[in-house]
């Protein structure tokens, strides 16, 4: 009798000690990223899910499935990470996760940048700014932060004056000098490629500009590398406040901002996409 309850005394030890040991090994692998974790983010499809795509392996090796899912427009993938049918995105800046946040009472936020892409200007009708005439039709995206950062592009050819303050929250309304007396037609980004036969330039987003078979060397101007842009408008993974130290999260940032994708970045789109680290 007295073997017996040894016996089971010994057993109920082992089988604590490997469960705690279980338990630790499952809360190591949560540390690292996760253990046959599964993630699913939203992005627009040049070049955010191609790059995506070559963090797939780096993940994988780290126990994270990545399901990538592509959305074409600027809109889908917040609203999927608000109601949940997605655990990140990758596809847009801080100022326009900022405006969205605003204007829908949303409290998504950044947990790292990754790329950034020049805004370029693009021929439409006319080949040559020096010969852009008077009454010009320009493209420019229609939400307020991509608006803002087409009129600084502009300001930076010497097309037109913005109020000195304005920065990256200038409007139509804060040009003091417009002396080719541009008409603006302001565009959903995704139709700008499309827009160029009807109008005499476009600025244009550098991922529709790729989506669209331009490249950054075709543009008329690009935005400076080391301007007010470059700063401010890195491409970014964002996710809700709820899920921000998500430890699989965190390891899709650090793969994104690692040495493999900044060399796939740069040997892949010859300055249209510009990594970050």
């Amino acid at each position: 009798m007295k073997n017996k309850i040894v016996k089971r005394i010994i057993a109920s030890v082992l089988t604590l000690s490997l469960a705690a040991s279980v338990a630790a090994c499952s809360k190591a692998n949560a540390e690292q990223g996760g253990s046959n974790v599964k993630i699913k983010v939203g992005a627009n499809i040049t070049p955010h899910s191609e790059i995506l795509e070559q963090a797939k392996p780096l993940l994988e090796a780290k126990g994270i499935t990545l399901e990538i899912v592509k959305l074409e427009d600027s809109v889908t993938p917040n609203t999927g990470v608000i109601e949940g049918s997605l655990d990140a995105n990758y596809f847009q800046h801080v100022p326009y996760l900022e405006q969205f946040n605003k204007e829908n009472g949303s409290d998504l936020v950044s947990i790292g940048a990754v790329h950034y892409e020049p805004f370029g200007i693009y021929a439409g009708r006319v080949k040559d700014l020096s010969q852009l005439p008077d009454g010009a039709v320009v493209a420019v995206p229609n939400n307020v932060t991509n608006e803002a950062r087409a009129l600084l592009l502009l300001q930076q050819e010497n097309i037109l004056t913005l109020k000195e303050d304005a920065g990256i929250n200038a409007t139509v309304e804060d040009i003091v000098s417009n002396p080719k007396n541009i008409q603006f037609k302001e565009l959903a980004p995704e139709q700008l490629v499309a827009s160029l036969p009807d109008v005499d330039i476009a600025v244009i987003n550098g991922n529709y500009a790729i989506e669209g078979g331009l490249h950054v060397n075709q543009a008329l101007a690009v935005e400076a590398n080391d301007g007010l842009a470059a700063q401010t408008y890195g491409n970014i993974i964002a996710t809700s406040a709820a899920k921000k130290d998500d430890p699989a999260l965190k390891t899709l940032v650090e793969v994104l901002q690692g040495p493999e994708i900044s060399e796939y970045i740069s040997k892949t789109y010859g300055g249209a996409v510009v990594a970050l680290h």
